[in-house]
């Protein structure tokens, strides 16, 4: 169940497998999965990608709330054409979960995207029924075209047909965090891509 409020190319994939451990400044054992420097230069390379891909049109970024805020910014700083930029909120994890339960969106945010090439970026495709969600509403809007572009994605998840037009990297079916994504609302201020271990999952949902 989808709840509103309202007010394909593919770029080169990167496949990701190996872990290393890493301690985070928080004290939590954490395996860094991406490192800052392979999220700089991955997103540059998408940034030239998309730039090529939309020159000569009306694009709009579309940045989901809350977990896109990093790559966001990061991103439109590598797109080397004129662009706008909005907003919209989706959240399918609540606290402490770890897997997705209703999503809401609130579209209150989004601005006019009448005959825009609108390009909805997001930290993570897992099941993709969130991009599903976000395409449906975005589509009222009457955007001239709309497409995905997500730093990462979780290949084993994804139960849908659609898939991001965009990605930064493939990863395996782990708990991630940092570079705006989040555990209970805490570290998306970490500059790379890490997995929370077990042992802290559980630590923090029983305290």
């Amino acid at each position: 169940m989808v709840v509103r409020m309202r007010g394909s190319v593919v770029a080169n994939p990167r496949q990701v497998g190996t872990v290393t451990r890493e301690l985070s400044a928080e004290n939590l054992h954490v395996k860094k999965l991406i490192s800052e420097d392979e999220i700089s230069s991955r997103v540059s390379e998408l940034g030239r990608q998309i730039s090529a891909d939309y020159a000569d049109r009306n694009l709009t970024i579309l940045g989901v709330l809350t977990g896109s805020i990093v790559l966001l910014a990061d991103l439109i700083r590598t797109i080397d054409l004129p662009l706008r930029v909005g907003l919209i909120q989706a959240s399918s994890y609540h606290g402490t979960a770890t897997e997705a339960g209703t999503l809401s969106i609130n579209a209150s945010l989004v601005p006019d995207l009448t005959d825009r090439d609108v390009l909805v970026i997001d930290d993570i495709f897992d099941t993709g029924n969130t991009m599903v969600g976000l395409f449906d509403t975005i589509r009222d809007f009457n955007p001239s075209s709309l497409k995905s572009a997500v730093l990462l994605w979780k290949t084993e998840r994804t139960t849908v047909a659609m898939e991001p037009d965009y990605f930064g990297f493939k990863i395996p079916n782990e708990f991630v965090i940092g570079y705006g994504l989040d555990y209970n609302d805490e570290y998306r201020h970490l500059p790379y891509i890490g997995v929370l271990e077990e042992a802290d999952l559980n630590e923090s949902t029983e305290t």
